[in-house]
C-alpha cells in the first residue's frame, strides 16, 4: 500500500524542486538575529515519504534513536533519522488512535507544513501507511529548553539568551497566527529547541490538531489553561496562557506551578521568582519587566491576557546583546569556531561585534595608553 498519493493530489509531489528561501544568517533588521523577518533557510519542499523510507532512516524505529529529552509519551515518540540525501530529520510516530483517519492526517500535516518560518522547526513531510502516522521535520541537534533550563551540565542559561527564547517564540507564534494557525497545543519548554547555530525554535509539531489527543494538559494539570480545565477545549488565548507558563521558566529556571508564581509576584517578592545564577546579568528593572508580562499572560480570565502583539513589543527591547550570536551566548561550538566567554563584558561585547572605536573608548576609561610607535591589537 503506498502513502495515499492517490488521495492526496493536491500536496507538494517529492519531484518538486526544493522551496528556497532566504539565507536566516543574513541579518534581521527587525532584531539583530538570523534571516529576514520570515525567510528561513533552504528548506525541502513538504513531501510525502513512503514507510520504507523512514524505516531506513530511523534503523527501523530503533529505541537507540529515541530523541531523549523530546517531551513525548509512548505511544507518540520522536525519532532522530538520516535520508538517503544525508540530511537528519525528526520523525515523530504517533499511535493509529491518535488519527484513525488518514486522509485527516496527511491533510493536517500538509497544512502544517506551508507554515514556513526561520523562527519555526519547519514541517518537511508525513507518512500515513497501514496503522502507521509519521511526521518528519528537521532535525535540531543542540536540545530542547527544557534541558538547558532545568538539566544543564556545564552552565546554566544565561539571561541575554533566556529573552532571546523569549523574543523568538513569540515571533513563531505571532507568524503562525498570521498564517491562521491561532491554536498551538501545549506550548512548554519541551517544544522549543536549538538549531545547529543555538536559534531557538518553536517546534512544528504543536501545530497539528488531533481531536482524539486532547491529553496535551492532563499529565500537567499546574499548567494547565483554565479554560481547558473547565471546558476541554483550548482557545488562542490558551496559547497565550502557556507563553507565561515558558516565561516562568525563563525566569525561575525550575517548574513553578503558576499559582504560586502569581502569589509571589502579588506578594513582591519577585527575588524569590528569579533564578539565582543569573544574578548580576540583568538590570532590575528588565526582569520586573519581564515578571510583569508573564503575570499578564497568566490571568485568569481569557479576555484579560495580551495579545501576541503584546508580547513582542513588551519583549524586543529587553534584548541588550541582539549583535552576540546565539551559539556564543550558550558557549557551543560550531563548525569549530572558537566560543567567547558566554556572559561577555562590555569590552568582549565590542570585540565581538568588532567595534573598534568602542575598544579604544573602554580601553582608555580604565587607563590603558599605547606605548609609543607600537601597534595594539585588541579583537
Amino acid at each position: 500500500m503506498g502513502c495515499l498519493h492517490s488521495k492526496t493530489a493536491h500536496l507538494q509531489s517529492p519531484e518538486d524542486p526544493p522551496t528556497d528561501l532566504p539565507d536566516p544568517n543574513k541579518p534581521d533588521p527587525g532584531d539583530g538575529v538570523g534571516g529576514d523577518e520570515s525567510g528561513v533557510s533552504e528548506v525541502p519542499a513538504f513531501k510525502e515519504y513512503s514507510l520504507s523510507e523512514l524505516r531506513r532512516a530511523t534503523n527501523e524505529f530503533n529505541a537507540k534513536n529515541i530523541v531523549s529529552e523530546s517531551g513525548e509519551k509512548a505511544p507518540n515518540v520522536v525519532y532522530k533519522g538520516k535520508l538517503e540525501n544525508n540530511r537528519y530529520v525528526a520523525v515523530k510516530r504517533f499511535s493509529k488512535l491518535s488519527w484513525p483517519d488518514a486522509q485527516q492526517f496527511m491533510v493536517e500535516a500538509a497544512g502544517v507544513g506551508k507554515v514556513r518560518h526561520k523562527r519555526l522547526v519547519n514541517l518537511i513531510g508525513c507518512c500515513a501507511e497501514g496503522d502507521e502516522r509519521l511526521l518528519v521535520a528537521e532535525f535540531m541537534p543542540n536540545d530542547t529548553l527544557s534541558k538547558h533550563l532545568f538539566h544543564w551540565d556545564k552552565q546554566p542559561l544565561p539571561w541575554e539568551m533566556r529573552v532571546r527564547v523569549a523574543y523568538h517564540v513569540a515571533q513563531a507564534l505571532d507568524h503562525c497566527s498570521s498564517e491562521n494557525r491561532k491554536i498551538y497545543h501545549d506550548l512548554n519548554a519541551y517544544r522549543i529547541l536549538f538549531d545547529e547555530d543555538g536559534d531557538p525554535r518553536l517546534s512544528s509539531f504543536g501545530l497539528m490538531k488531533n481531536s482524539r489527543d486532547g491529553k496535551s494538559y492532563s499529565t500537567n494539570l499546574a499548567y494547565t489553561p483554565p479554560e481547558f480545565l473547565r471546558t476541554g477545549r483550548i482557545i488562542p488565548e490558551s496559547v497565550i496562557y502557556s507563553y507565561g507558563t515558558v516565561l516562568l521558566d525563563l525566569l525561575s529556571g525550575k517548574h513553578i506551578p503558576p499559582s504560586h508564581a502569581l502569589d509571589l509576584i502579588r506578594g513582591k517578592n519577585v527575588l524569590m521568582l528569579m533564578d539565582s545564577s543569573l544574578e548580576g546579568q540583568y538590570a532590575n528593572d528588565d526582569a520586573t519587566k519581564l515578571v510583569e508580562l508573564a503575570s499578564k499572560c497568566l490571568q485568569f480570565e481569557a479576555r484579560e491576557r495580551p495579545d501576541i502583539n503584546f508580547l513582542l513589543t513588551a519583549v524586543t527591547p529587553l534584548q541588550k546583546q541582539k549583535e552576540v550570536a546565539s551559539h556564543v551566548l550558550m558557549g557551543l561550538t560550531v563548525n569549530n569556531t572558537p566560543v567567547l566567554p558566554t556572559i561577555l563584558s562590555p569590552l568582549g561585547k565590542a570585540c565581538a561585534r568588532m567595534d573598534l572605536t568602542a575598544v579604544h573608548d573602554i580601553l582608555l576609561k580604565t587607563g590603558y595608553k599605547d606605548e609609543e610607535g607600537a601597534e595594539n591589537e585588541v579583537c
